[in-house]
């Protein structure tokens, strides 16, 4: 029945060496309807961190200056990341140099700069990028448009990896990427204005979610599924105490690569079934194939443990996602082709395990993924 808040784990890491060599970000998706139409329109809120150590009067980007790297320089700054999926896609970047920034150094977190501003309970800020703008500044790494929000956050359902993100595997940076979804299943409410529509976001329809990522660098093969629009094909019904997650790649424990591996998480109707590497008393194992084909992203995952087993199938339409942008804090762009959507469909087969065999719990059907494949440039 584990479902384990632990706002610890959402605290600004970058102290100590990940002051050098760090980012953390914290990462909200959601769903909203047009204003006037009530179409559909999925958008994220990212706030990302990098390397407060080498701060500057001015935000430091350093990824497509091959002199400043050769030099040593390295990235730093908070960027306040906001984009959408789907017809009119985009991502906005706005830069804030570190003495703009102001950051809690106690749980709860709450992260300030000028009007954007980001907490565990809510979020609100604006960017504004012109095409000239986004045409003359390719460091950006981002496309021309405007947006603002207001949102209230409250989030319902963890997925609490355990002692891997523990305080003592956090204090000596055991692992070089972290995650904790304190919020696997968020409730959002207020409104978003992106290039001049209204979107409204309520708690019933926006099938949110909140995480963080934190280390000293990314990992390749990268792998995110989430969602908790589920209908059960069993009895028809929304599944309303419900969410799923899936994620990892190849994690580096102490700068040893261990084999792919993801962890996941089905929550579903109250009852937690967790296929957690790291938990090697569960048994659990996985196998996984990410490929693409000319107009989409497919996902086949199958988890098991002694248990359970989890034996999920996504796809995502490429013109309904984009390729974010993220510089290393080494100062190193290697992640170019790392596509993101919201508008992920699939099914997900969930089991019981008794000995050798499988009995079926529920087959459902998942709408409105978050999802993530890349991998780095040879």
């Amino acid at each position: 029945m584990a479902n384990i808040s632990d706002i610890t784990r959402n605290a600004w890491m970058l102290k100590g060496p990940l002051a050098k060599r760090g980012y953390d970000w914290w990462w909200h998706n959601f769903t909203a309807r047009d204003a006037e139409t009530g179409e559909e329109k999925p958008f994220y809120v990212e706030f990302f961190t990098c390397n407060p150590a080498h701060a500057k009067e001015e935000p430091v980007i350093v990824w497509n200056r091959p002199e400043a790297q050769k030099r040593g320089e390295r990235p730093s700054y908070l960027m306040v990341n906001v984009g959408t999926w789907g017809k009119e896609k985009a991502q906005l970047h706005r830069f804030f140099a570190w003495k703009d920034v102001r950051i809690s150094p106690v749980t709860p977190y709450s992260i300030d700069a000028a009007d954007c501003f980001c907490s565990e309970t809510e979020t609100r800020g604006s960017i504004h990028i012109t095409e000239a703008e986004a045409k003359a500044h390719p460091e950006w790494m981002c496309d021309a448009g405007s947006v603002k929000w207001d949102l209230k956050i409250n989030k319902d359902i963890s997925f609490h990896v355990g002692y891997g993100a523990s305080k003592l595997f956090r204090d000596i940076n055991s692992f070089e990427m972290f995650w904790h979804a304190e919020g696997m299943k968020t409730y959002f409410s207020g409104e978003v204005e992106f290039n001049g529509r209204k979107y409204i976001v309520t708690p019933e329809t926006c099938y949110g979610y909140a995480d963080k990522n934190w280390g000293g660098d990314f990992t390749s093969p990268w792998v995110w599924l989430s969602s908790n629009n589920l209908v059960s094909k069993k009895t028809g019904k929304q599944l309303k105490n419900s969410a799923f997650e899936i994620g990892g790649g190849r994690p580096k424990i102490f700068f040893y690569a261990l084999e792919r591996k993801l962890l996941g998480q089905f929550f579903y109707e109250g009852k937690n079934y967790e296929f957690n590497f790291s938990k090697f008393w569960t048994g659990s194992q996985t196998k996984f194939d990410c490929w693409e084909t000319e107009d989409e992203i497919h996902w086949h995952v199958v988890q098991t443990t002694f248990t359970a087993k989890m034996d999920s199938q996504i796809v995502c339409k490429k013109a309904d996602m984009l390729n974010i942008n993220y510089e290393a804090p080494n100062g190193t762009k290697r992640h170019n082709r790392l596509w993101n959507g919201g508008n992920g469909v699939g099914t997900i087969k969930l089991y019981r395990r008794v000995g050798p065999k499988f009995f079926l719990i529920d087959e459902v059907e998942a709408k409105n993924i978050g999802c993530e494949f890349g991998e780095y440039d040879r």
